[in-house]
This record gives C-alpha cells, structure tokens and sequence, in this order.
C-alpha cells in the first residue's frame, strides 16, 4: 500500500476519495473483488486528467503523459511496473482484467490535445472529446465488472457526463483562462470572453450553456434506451450524478456561476443507491 494510504483503504482508493468524489461513491457499489481495479482506473484517469493544470509548457505535459503511455506499454508487454502508486495497481488490474488497450490510448492522446489550449471548433468535437476522455473510462470500468455487453449505454453515458461535469467546472475553467465551450456556439451567441474570464452569467453565456446542457440531456435519454445488466451498473451511475447537476443548473438559470451549483449534493449516494437497487437511472 503507498504510504499516506487512509486507514481501511488502499492508495489509489484513498487518492480517488480525495480528488474525485463522484466516481469513488459509485466505485462503492461494485462487488468487493472488483473494486481496487475501478479505483486504479479512476487514479488513472485523475493522473492524465491534472496534467494540463500542472505544466507550464505543453513540451512538459507530453513528456508527462508519455510517461504514462510507457506505463501502459509495460503493463501489455508484461513488464514489472515502475514503482508508482498508481502505476503499479494500474498494471494488476489491465492483467486481472484483461483490458483492452486501445481506450487508454484514446483518453491519453485526448488528453495530450488538451494541451493546446484551442476551444473545441463545435459540438461534435466536444463530444468526441467527451467520448475519447469520459466514454472511454466507462468502456474500461465495464471490463473490470465484467460487463461489457453494456457499451452502447457507456458512450452515452460518458459523453453525458462529461459535458455535465465540463459545465460544473466552468468557474475554475474561466478563471484559469480556459474554454471548452465550440467556437461556433460562442459565436452564435456572442459571448464576450471578458464577461466569461470575470464569471458572468450573461445571457449569450446562459445560451451557450442551454444548448451544451441539451446535448448532454439528449445523450442521457440515449442511455436510458439501452439494455443494461446489474452488473453494469456502477459504470452507469455517473448518469444519476449528471443528471442531477443538470437539474439544477436549469433552475439555476443555466447560469453555471450560479453561486447554489457550487454545494454538493448532500443526498448524491443515497441516491446512487436507489439506483442500485431499482435500476432506474
């Protein structure tokens, strides 16, 4: 176990409790011998994901996440891990579970694209990202669960989910100088990046955001056609966590500076495990 590890829990169990609230609560809900492999791929996914927070120069960046591309490579050829508290849990489990490579290459080269700082050119760009980024991890919490019969229900799953957290997290976006909002649905609104930069909720921003948020809507009633398996259930579960911002950001306006988005959901697990136990989501 890495040292700083929390009591009752592994490291890569403790740094997803930390850093991403949302996926360890449904992590919870997977059966206790598959658990440890959702956590290192959700460490994993943390890991890619703060790269662009934590550079200064893209060159940085692409040196981190080739890094990470030779952990993978490692993992496949059969390599003893580097040591590294998430590395070494991630390479038990893409053995364990027999994962497929191609989406760790996916969430990687998207994050590596990330690194240009460019806005997405329109909506289906930003869904590819959503997919490349997101999808692509419920892909692979699927395997762990063994239930991959379910993909169809995660790309749409993912993609909902991204584009709700990407509208969550629009304030520490702004403030760090950063868009994820296409270029063609800000031109047709007329945002103004100074408004944007200083929190705003401006009626050009609310516009852009109602029609982002009905992209995201769209691909949760995507998910809700598709047959989905017990199993495959906590993979699914980020819908419920999408579906509620997306509830409030409406009351809220769609005003993504809304003060009231930023509390938590206070009653988020209870109701992850209502669907649970009736499968409705």
């Amino acid at each position: 176990m890495a040292q700083g590890a929390e009591a009752g829990i592994s490291g890569v169990g403790a740094l997803v409790r930390r850093h991403d609230r949302d996926r360890y609560q449904t992590a919870l809900f997977a059966p206790a011998a598959r658990r440890e492999g959702l956590f290192a791929l959700y460490a994993f996914n943390y890991e890619i994901a703060r790269v662009r927070e934590t550079v200064t120069q893209p060159i940085l960046g692409q040196l981190r996440l080739q890094w990470w591309r030779e952990v993978v490579d490692a993992a496949y050829a059969g390599v003893p891990p580097r040591r590294h508290e998430v590395a070494q849990p991630l390479s038990e489990a893409i053995r364990r579970f027999s994962l497929c490579r191609e989406p760790f290459d996916r969430m990687i080269d998207a994050r590596e694209g990330e690194l240009a700082n460019a806005a997405p050119a329109d909506l289906a760009a930003l869904e590819e990202y959503a997919a490349a980024t997101s999808a692509s991890l419920v892909h692979l919490a699927l395997a762990v669960l063994g239930a991959d019969a379910s993909h169809a229900a995660a790309r749409e799953v993912g993609i909902a989910y991204a584009l709700a957290g990407l509208l969550r997290a629009m304030p520490s976006h702004a403030r760090s100088g950063r868009r994820y909002i296409p270029d063609d649905i800000a031109s047709r609104t007329g945002i103004d990046l100074a408004d944007y930069a200083a929190l705003r909720g401006t009626p050009a921003l609310r516009a852009a955001v109602t029609q982002i948020a009905a992209a995201a809507r769209s691909h949760l009633a995507a998910a809700r056609r598709q047959a989905a398996p017990r199993a495959a259930r906590p993979a699914l579960l980020p819908a419920v966590i999408a579906d509620r911002f997306l509830a409030r950001l409406r009351r809220a306006g769609d005003n993504p500076f809304s003060p009231p988005l930023r509390a938590p959901d206070t009653m988020q697990a209870w109701r992850l495990a209502a669907t649970m136990l009736t499968g409705r989501w």
